[in-house]
């Protein structure tokens, strides 16, 4: 048998393993774990938590590793320990960029993790597009990731949407029956085209937008709006950040939360800057040069879309997001999330939005830079500017952090009714 430094997943094995995904995005994770289905592939998308994640994850993990790492080791070794999979026919897949930073090393230490739990013989998938590692029976093929930025656009227009309505909504669900209803409707498509029509996708585009416009009508929107930026994993996790979409939605509160195009877009872009910079990779700055364009006018068309329905804040136009940053931070700070992050919070101060949440594991170098230490001068050239950072960690409870965030919302209403006092 040939000597491998991880276990490979084979061929035979794409006939009757199944393949776990963790979350992060719920829409956009189910949508893009329907198009592995649809290639042959069994794959179960872990939209629920099986046991105590955390302590799992403190179990097989430093406590000293980022929040993000141990709660994706965690949900999967709870998931392989569930009884509900054949712990010798699991496979499980975690994200790669080919960063210095989460998205490039929790396959290392979920591996390790593996073995210390007595599973050292599951195969761990990188989903990567870059050819960091490699699977022979599993591969991405062009089609397959032509139809995984769709679902990427079809996310983050379904979570903007969602968003803007559910605060409003009039019967109570009527938003996530909706948001269901297209999931589903999406699911089936994907699976039944082998070719994605860009007409067609425009299609659902206005449809999708027809329908949510239903739900919000002409409601006026005067509810507190509230950002959430931070590292991509509890920023977009439910289970990352202790349901704060939820929380915040309890409170009286509207969320809106940039979409994961812009961490795309913002990957791209680095390899723009890598050559702008410092004179290197030319020919991969050549090619990201005309996938950022090409990204740049897919979200210019459902900008355009939504001109249509005023009602709806549109999602926002990234290449005037990155440019925010002059006079912050340099567009060489590319660790993590890096520069996004501050563009991100100068982002929904450009659209009228003051109150920010910045979630940040805690021990995040990275984000704690770009994040926490970007607020001091951030604030400074804009004084009405709301933001707070909350900490993710094992030992962080769910009631320290929602005091923060109710202290900031009171802040906001203070603000609000001075704002209304002035002005009479």
């Amino acid at each position: 048998m040939e000597k491998t430094e991880y276990v490979k997943f084979t061929k035979e094995m794409k006939k009757d393993y199944t393949i776990l995904v963790p979350t992060m995005l719920p829409i956009h994770f189910k949508l893009i774990s329907n198009i592995l289905v649809a290639y042959g592939y069994k794959v179960d998308f872990l939209e629920t938590v099986d046991g105590d994640v955390k302590e799992t994850g403190l179990k097989y993990v430093h406590n000293d590793t980022c929040y993000p790492a141990l709660l994706v080791v965690g949900q999967l070794i709870n998931a392989v320990e569930s009884g509900r999979y054949d712990k010798n026919k699991v496979a499980l897949l975690i994200t790669q960029t080919g960063g210095g930073c989460r998205a490039s090393n929790y396959i290392y230490l979920l591996r390790k993790a593996l073995k210390k739990a007595g599973y050292g013989y599951i195969p761990v998938i990188s989903l990567n597009f870059t050819g960091m590692e490699k699977h022979p029976g599993f591969s991405l093929t062009v089609p397959m990731i032509y139809k995984m930025m769709y679902c990427a656009f079809y996310g983050d227009l379904m979570m903007l949407l969602s968003n803007q309505c559910r605060p409003y909504e009039k019967t109570k669900g009527e938003t996530d029956r909706l948001v269901q209803k297209w999931t589903d409707t999406l699911l089936f498509e994907m699976r039944k085209v082998s070719t994605v029509k860009y007409s067609h996708v425009k299609e659902n585009y206005e449809k999708i937008l027809s329908d949510f416009a239903k739900i919000l009508g002409d409601t006026k929107r005067d509810k507190t709006k509230v950002g959430i930026v931070g590292e991509i994993y509890v920023k977009f996790s439910p289970l990352g950040n202790n349901n704060l979409e939820n929380f915040l939605l309890s409170e009286n509160a509207e969320v809106v939360v940039p979409g994961l195009m812009d961490f795309c877009l913002y990957c791209v872009y680095n390899g723009i800057a890598d050559k702008n910079l410092y004179n290197i990779r030319k020919i991969k700055a050549f090619g990201c040069k005309f996938l950022y364009k090409y990204l740049l006018k897919k979200i210019y068309d459902i900008r355009d879309m939504m001109k249509k329905y005023p009602q709806f804040m549109p999602m926002a136009d990234f290449d005037n997001t990155r440019k925010l940053i002059d006079g912050y931070i340099g567009i060489g700070v590319k660790m993590g999330e890096g520069w996004l992050l501050t563009a991100e919070m100068l982002e929904l101060i450009n659209e009228g939005i003051n109150n920010i949440v910045c979630t940040q594991p805690f021990g995040c170098l990275p984000n704690h830079i770009v994040g926490k230490g970007m607020m001091k001068p951030i604030k400074e050239k804009n004084p009405d500017v709301n933001i707070v950072a909350i900490d993710y960690d094992p030992g962080a409870t769910a009631i320290n952090q929602e005091n923060r965030i109710k202290l900031m919302l009171s802040n906001a209403n203070d603000n609000a009714k001075t704002k209304q006092e002035a002005s009479l």
